[in-house]
C-alpha cells in the first residue's frame, strides 16, 4: 500500500509493507535424521539376526556376501549360499560339510525272497569255495544268487503264489459272502487252486441262469458276481485265461451251435474285465469248449455244466518247482 503526497514540490512515496515470508531455515536437518532412522532400524536388524540365528546360519550368510565365492572354481551344491560353509575354509570356497562317505564294509545278501521277513533264505550250498573277506566287496555288489539252489528258490516262489492265490479266492469268497444281494449266489461261485492257477468259475443253477437261453449278453447277477472277481484279479499280476463251456444239450441258432455260444460267453467276460480294469496284456487266451469239459460228466444236461471259469494263471507252475 502507497500513499501519496506533495511537501515543497518534492513528490513523496510511502510503501508500507503489510506482511512479510519468514527466511529460509533450509532442509539439511532432514536427510541426516533419515539417515539417523535407517540406520538405527539396521542395528536393530542385526541385532535380531544375531539373535535368532546359529552359528552355522551366520557363517551361511557370510559366504553369501562374501566376494571369495563369486571367483570360486570348483562346484557347490550344500544347501547353503554358493555352497561353502565360511571364506576362511582350506581350499575353493565349497561346502567342507554334509559331504557323502563312502565306506566299505560287509556287503548284505539279499534276494527277492527275503522280503516278507517271515522266511529265512536257504543255506550256501557246501560245495562253494570259501568266500573272500567280506570287508573288501563294495557296498553295491549284486548278490550272487547262485549261492542258494536253484530248486529252493524256485519252491519257495512258488509257495508265495499259492499263498498269494489262496488270499484271493478268500477275498473272493468273503465279498460274496458278505454282501446280501448275492449271498444267495454263494452255491454258484466255485473257487479253488488247480495246478494251472487259481480258477473261478460262474455256474448256471435251476432256474437261476447266469446267461439268457441263447444270449452271450451276462446278466445283472452274472455281472455283479464279475465284479467282485474283477476287483480281487486286479490287484495281482497274473495272467488270466478265459473259457466258456455249456451242457450236453445241443443249441441249433442257425449256423451257431455250441462251439459259438461257449466262444460268445467267454469273449463278452472278457470284455468285461477290460472294462473294469484289467491290462489287455494280461489276457493269455480266451476259448470256447462246448460240451467236452463237463463238469459234472455223470449230468452233461444239469445246469452247472454251462458256466464260464476265469483262472489267475501261475506264474510259475507248481510241476516246475518240484
Amino acid at each position: 500500500m502507497a500513499g501519496k503526497g506533495k511537501k515543497g514540490g518534492v513528490t513523496i512515496v510511502i510503501r508500507k509493507e503489510e506482511g512479510g515470508e519468514h527466511g529460509h531455515h533450509g532442509g539439511a536437518w532432514k536427510v541426516a535424521y533419515a539417515d539417523f532412522v535407517t540406520a538405527m532400524m539396521a542395528f536393530f536388524l542385526l541385532m535380531w539376526l544375531l539373535n535368532a540365528t546359529s552359528e552355522e546360519q551366520r557363517r551361511g550368510l557370510a559366504d553369501f556376501f562374501s566376494p571369495n565365492n563369486v571367483l570360486a572354481r570348483a562346484n557347490s551344491g550344500s544347501g547353503q549360499p554358493f555352497g561353502g560353509r565360511t571364506p576362511h575354509a582350506e581350499g575353493a570356497s565349497v561346502s567342507d560339510s554334509g559331504a557323502v562317505r563312502v565306506e566299505r564294509g560287509q556287503a548284505p545278501f539279499l534276494l527277492d525272497i527275503e522280503e516278507d521277513g517271515d522266511t529265512p533264505a536257504a543255506p550256501p550250498s557246501p560245495a562253494l569255495p570259501p568266500q573272500p573277506d567280506q570287508t573288501e566287496v563294495p557296498h553295491a555288489a549284486q548278490p550272487d544268487t547262485a549261492a542258494i539252489p536253484d530248486a529252493a528258490l524256485r519252491e519257495e516262489l512258488a509257495r508265495r503264489e499259492r499263498v498269494a492265490l489262496e488270499r484271493a479266492a478268500e477275498d473272493i469268497r468273503a465279498a460274496v459272502r458278505d454282501d446280501p444281494a448275492l449271498a444267495e449266489l454263494a452255491r454258484q461261485l466255485v473257487v479253488e487252486q488247480v495246478p494251472e492257477g487259481l480258477r473261478i468259475q460262474i455256474l448256471d443253477a435251476e432256474r437261476r441262469p447266469m446267461f439268457a437261453a441263447g444270449s452271450a449278453a451276462p446278466n445283472e447277477r452274472a455281472r455283479a458276481l464279475l465284479q467282485q472277481v474283477i476287483r480281487v484279479a486286479a490287484r495281482l499280476p497274473n495272467g488270466l485265461a478265459i473259457a466258456g463251456h455249456t451242457d450236453a444239450t445241443p443249441f441249433r441258432g442257425g449256423e451257431r451251435g455250441n462251439w459259438e455260444l461257449s466262444a460268445e460267453r467267454a469273449n463278452a467276460v472278457r470284455r468285461l474285465m477290460v472294462e473294469g480294469g484289467i491290462a489287455e496284456a494280461r489276457l493269455q487266451s480266451v476259448t470256447g469248449h462246448a460240451e467236452r469239459d463237463l463238469l459234472l460228466p455223470a449230468e452233461p444236461t444239469n445246469p452247472a455244466n454251462r458256466r464260464v471259469g476265469i483262472t489267475l494263471l501261475r506264474q510259475l507252475p507248481e510241476s516246475a518247482a518240484r
